[in-house]
């Protein structure tokens, strides 16, 4: 058991707070009223690990415009190899890549950064007390830049091909945010295990990689059938990649109300399982990173 004195962040000038850390206690779900008090902490790791990222680059953010534009165009080239009948619809496919890549990335950028996030701070955990809570959810919001700026290449790629969307855009921030949630709680599975398990930081970026492939990003959910339909939306993205071309470029998705559910189940058992694996770790996380 360690005894910690702490001053609240908002107030410098009240008596230092004791805090007691005990890991015999039952490791219980995340105190919302104390990860509220530390808000100002979260934008502050936010704002250094942007600082961080852009301040010595050579390309700079325009590394953040190549990178879904070169993949789009490769991944527009395969399919244009490979598959000889053209699709149905009047969007241009290099623009239905793009829209689904900004979002994968999105998704992809924030288990990143938050699998890392225990472990590249381990020296700070080590001798100062805050919610460690703290740092998936700074860890979260950086990739919000970069997708910000990839949706902007999006918009001016629909302006010049002159694609006009519905009134659904404006259920396009509820879809980021979603996915945000469902990344964060892949982030704090995967945060907790790579403080115990450093192979989870190799491992994460392949698998990011084969969800690639398996997430209707290349190609459409409707080419999945039958009895598989209820496996492939046990993925959450499935359904927000349907949903988020729906609202941004108005491509009616091939989704029933059964797969909207199973994709809103896993992804709350994901977010609420991972709280509390977070919670359990944190416990013992200061004496085993």
């Amino acid at each position: 058991m360690n005894l910690l004195n702490v001053v609240s962040p908002e107030d410098t000038s009240a008596e230092p707070e004791v805090i007691v850390v005990d890991t015999k206690q039952s490791a219980g779900w995340i105190d919302l009223r104390e990860l509220w008090r530390y808000r100002g902490l979260v934008w502050v790791f936010a704002f250094r690990d942007i600082t961080v990222r852009y301040r010595q680059t050579v390309v700079g953010i325009a590394w953040t415009v190549l990178q879904p534009l070169s993949l789009m165009l490769a991944l527009s080239l395969f399919k244009k190899m490979i598959v000889t009948t053209p699709e149905k619809g009047t969007i241009p496919e290099p623009v239905k890549l793009l829209c689904g890549l900004v979002l994968y990335q999105l998704f992809a950028a924030i288990i990143n950064a938050s699998t890392l996030c225990l472990v590249d701070n381990r020296q700070m955990l080590t001798k100062v007390y805050f919610p460690r809570l703290v740092l998936p959810l700074a860890a979260s919001l950086r990739p919000l830049i970069d997708f910000g700026i990839g949706l902007g290449v999006l918009i001016l790629m629909m302006l010049w091909f002159q694609i006009w969307s519905s009134v659904a855009m404006i259920l396009a921030p509820l879809v980021v945010v979603t996915t945000g949630l469902v990344a964060l709680g892949f982030g704090l599975w995967l945060s907790a295990l790579n403080a115990h398990y450093r192979d989870f930081g190799h491992v994460v970026p392949f698998a990011l990689q084969l969800g690639l492939i398996v997430s209707p990003v290349a190609v459409d959910s409707s080419h999945v059938t039958g009895g598989w339909r209820w496996l492939y939306f046990m993925n959450p993205m499935a359904t927000l990649l349907d949903l988020f071309r729906w609202t941004m470029l108005g491509i009616t998705p091939s989704l029933g109300w059964s797969e909207i559910l199973v994709s809103l189940i896993s992804a709350t058992f994901l977010l609420l399982s991972g709280a509390w694996y977070f919670r359990r770790v944190d416990r013992f996380l200061a004496d085993s990173i």
